[in-house]
């Protein structure tokens, strides 16, 4: 099969496009034929060499993709060669074959391609999972997502609207701000010219503030959280160490939570194979009935992949970036 890979950390041009075995399912897994692989900012991390696959994963860029069951191993019923699905994967994504646990393999929601549905796993499964099962967004609750224009805020802003919350989201540019307003958001807040911290409070203050920024917005997301607000970090583009005002934090009774879904367990209560669960009862009506739409923004063939990382990295994308592969 051909896969890529970073062998040493650096820039766009550290991936390559290589031959490897094609994979064997082992018992409990399947393996797909990709038609298409998405993007992730922790694809990027990686080829950085800040963030190694989980022990054991393969070494091949890519956390979803969509495609056709090619082969099912031991065990594995609910499956059948030749069905299209997408996938939850801990890596392998960016190639023309990868194996991946049953459990993290999802159908296709009505009314969406093959090649758009790889756009769907990983945003679906980290939405979820952190602003109704770890935060407990509810009906009429604000959630605050910075960056609301990429592919998770904008997976984000559609899903929290369709559950009846209210939405601000921080934004790079008035062109993102017009985006973000048209999938749901009432607030676009411009970060380099407003304080985003001053309109959220204004409207008492942001019930689950979804975060990518990590030590950056520490200090300022407890600031902006409403009483008993839950603030879910996600991500570290604004780095790893923060002081936190724990007095802040207590006066408002509110939670600080990190997680990672990469490498969670496929089983149990909270691993990846019971996310997918939720996502596909849950999440796939809200997508078949268009209320939830997968953004895809741009779409490079794999042999392109340098030129994809390049174009999310230049900041200008909206939406989900995806790696197509071609027949």
């Amino acid at each position: 099969m051909q896969a890529v890979l970073a062998p040493e950390p650096g820039g766009p041009d550290a991936l390559v496009l290589t031959e490897l075995p094609d994979p064997e399912p082992a018992p409990g897994e399947v393996v797909i034929d990709v038609a298409a692989a998405g993007l992730n900012r922790a694809d990027l991390l990686q080829r950085q060499g800040h963030y190694p696959p989980p022990p054991g994963a393969s070494d091949v860029l890519g956390m979803e993709c969509s495609g056709t069951i090619g082969a099912v191993g031991e065990g594995v019923t609910e499956w059948q060669v030749g069905d299209e699905v997408c996938a939850l994967l801990a890596a392998g994504g960016y190639a023309t074959q990868v194996a991946v646990p049953a459990g993290q393999v999802m159908p296709i929601p009505a009314g969406v391609d093959l090649v758009t549905a790889a756009a769907l796993p990983e945003v679906a499964a980290t939405i979820w999972s952190n602003i109704v099962m770890h935060a407990g967004l509810a009906e009429g609750d604000l959630l605050l997502v910075h960056g609301g224009a990429g592919g998770i805020g904008s997976f984000a802003i559609q899903l929290a609207s369709a559950l009846g919350a209210r939405v601000a989201t921080t934004v790079g540019s008035a062109e993102k701000a017009a985006y973000c307003r048209e999938l749901g958001a009432t607030w676009t807040i411009p970060y380099r010219e407003e304080d985003f911290v001053e309109i959220v409070r204004a409207e008492g203050g942001a019930d689950v503030i979804l975060d990518n920024m990590g030590a950056k917005y520490l200090a300022r997301n407890v600031q902006a959280l409403a009483d008993g607000g839950r603030l879910v970090i996600i991500g570290m583009q604004g780095g790893t160490k923060a002081e936190l005002d724990i007095g802040a934090l207590m006066r408002k009774r509110g939670s600080v939570i990190g997680t990672t879904l990469r490498s969670r367990p496929t089983d149990g209560p909270r691993g990846k194979a019971a996310i997918c669960a939720e996502v596909v009862e849950q999440v796939w009506p809200l997508v078949a009935s268009g209320r939830v739409v997968a953004q895809v923004g741009r779409t490079f063939p794999l042999a392109e992949v340098a030129a994809a990382h390049a174009w999310m990295e230049s900041g200008d994308h909206t939406g989900k970036i995806l790696l197509r592969v071609e027949p």
